[in-house]
């Protein structure tokens, strides 16, 4: 097993600290299977790069059908020997907030491995991580205060209603949250007894790794977390397609996502819980104040991450009293949010993940100029300050005057790109933000409740945001409606998909 980057005791606070930190790095790569980690079957790997300097990071186990059905063989045995599913949920609980605490003190360096494997800003990386390690420590705190129910029954009999872990759960994550998107998926699932199998992304699957090795040094008894790194079409769909699992757990595109609940039924109809793409309106109406901050947001909304955010406000709605004025606004926050090295605590976007998304981001641009909208900043590739040339940046990039017909407007970039549409009257703003095969969030910046309540429930979204832009906490759930799945992370809800119900009826001697 290769070993963490060592540590001085001290936070990495400057771009040098975080440089000499990732050159002490030596990351895991090899699959964790069974309380070890081992090479995949096949003895195939697939190399990950850092986007921002197109370095190799590591050569990764390439897992296949052979290594998920290995994984789901020993997390089945695992759930029926009941060293975890039968445990108190009181001593989960212990086992789980220990696990938090691991994490706490390895922040940084996970951080830093997502950063350096996906390209986002360690400091946003950071964030995702506090993110992370508020999700287990509330579903570890949570599992030993939901209670079952008592039917109300006559007295010769007696109702109860059980909740029980389901089996094997496979969570398949995507690459852009690696770490905070992985405890959103198993925090529940393993606070309510159940086997987990982590299928990471193939571009993000570094921070996985060490997280396993965080789990056993936590305590979690052998079978009951395992990794899977590899990619989807092979091992992501054998364990989709597996008769051992119970559950898939997903948060990735819609199109993946249908593909998920294909092989479901074509296996054991399995339950699968779906998080998929969206095209977030972002509404804003003339009676806002304080407009410099509500751009300061609806910039954020779309540029942090890069852009690659699956609630990312990629469209911005604006009244079209104050559009003009407010759209200056919005380049001027623009400017100040330009692509830097990922690793300098001061940069707000770093690099696309990879060349293929780079690409890809690049395209819908040219496509947005060719269908007519106007491009008023940015829209053009760039090297990051401090890398070494061959990054894969992108400017910030707006788009004004978009119509609901424009490809730019209405599919899903996942990229630095926002388009501005204007609107007249709440009714056709409402028309505009529903007019979208998605429906994960939606922001309202108003001043009138009555509007603000009106526009809210009509807004078809899983989450709307009112006078800000994806301000929450682990104490609401979090998903999306139409296209966007139909899943939920987050809250007791979450916990809710991860158990079964079971009734027990007893007939009483009157």
């Amino acid at each position: 097993m290769t070993s963490p980057a060592p540590s001085s005791g001290t936070a990495p606070q400057s771009l040098d600290d975080w440089r000499a930190l990732a050159d002490a790095l030596r990351p895991e790569s090899r699959a964790y299977i069974a309380d070890d980690f081992v090479d995949a079957v096949s003895g195939e790997t697939f190399t990950s790069v850092n986007p921002a300097t197109g370095q190799t990071l590591a050569e990764v186990a390439s897992c296949d059908e052979a290594d998920a059905e290995a994984a789901v063989t020993v997390a089945r045995r695992a759930f029926e020997q009941g060293a975890w599913s039968r445990l108190a949920p009181g001593s989960r609980k212990v086992v789980l907030l220990r696990l938090a605490d691991l994490l706490e003190a390895n922040r940084h360096e996970l951080a830093l491995l997502d950063s350096l494997d996906m390209g986002k800003p360690v400091s946003s990386a950071l964030g995702d991580m506090a993110g992370a390690i508020g999700c287990l420590r509330h579903h570890a705190e949570s599992i030993d205060k939901l209670y079952g129910e008592v039917a109300p029954t006559a007295e010769d009999s007696l109702g109860l209603v059980l909740r029980q872990p389901l089996g094997v759960v496979a969570s398949i994550v995507p690459w852009n949250f690696p770490m905070m998107m992985t405890a959103w998926k198993i925090a529940p699932a393993l606070a309510a007894g159940n086997s987990v199998i982590l299928k990471p992304s193939e571009k993000s699957p570094l921070s996985a790794l060490r997280l396993a090795q965080l789990t056993r040094d936590a305590g979690l008894p052998t079978g009951v977390f395992q990794v899977l790194p590899g990619f989807g079409h092979t091992v992501g769909k054998a364990l989709a397609l597996s008769m051992g699992v119970d559950c898939l757990a997903f948060t990735g595109s819609t199109g993946v996502g249908k593909q998920l609940m294909q092989y479901a039924g074509q296996s054991n109809l399995k339950r699968v819980y779906l998080e998929c793409g969206g095209k977030s309106p972002n509404l804003v109406f003339g009676d806002c104040k304080d407009l410099d901050r509500v751009a300061e947001h609806a910039a954020a909304a779309i540029f942090h991450n890069q852009g690659e955010v699956c609630i990312a406000g990629s469209r911005l709605l604006v009244d079209n009293t104050i559009r003009d004025t407010f759209v200056d606004k919005v380049l001027a926050a623009a400017e100040r949010m330009q692509p830097g090295d990922p690793l300098d605590p001061d940069s707000f976007m770093g690099a696309m993940v990879d060349r293929t998304q780079h690409q890809r981001v690049l395209d819908y641009i040219r496509q947005g100029v060719a269908e007519g909208a106007i491009l008023r900043t940015g829209g053009q590739a760039m090297q990051g300050e401090g890398v070494n040339g061959q990054g894969l940046f992108i400017q910030p990039t707006v788009f004004d005057a978009v119509t609901d017909n424009m490809t730019i407007g209405r599919e899903e970039i996942f990229g630095p790109v926002l388009a501005v549409f204007g609107f007249d009257t709440e009714e056709e703003a409402l028309r505009l933000a529903n007019d979208s095969d998605y429906g994960l969030a939606a922001g309202v910046w108003s001043q009138d409740i009555d509007r603000i309540m009106r526009v809210s429930r009509r807004l078809q979204s899983g989450q709307v945001f009112v006078n800000n832009w994806a301000d929450m906490d682990q104490t609401v759930p979090f998903g999306g409606v139409k296209q966007s799945g139909n899943g939920r992370d987050k809250s007791h809800h979450s916990l809710e998909e991860y158990s079964d119900l079971k009734t027990v009826w007893m007939t009483l001697d009157p």
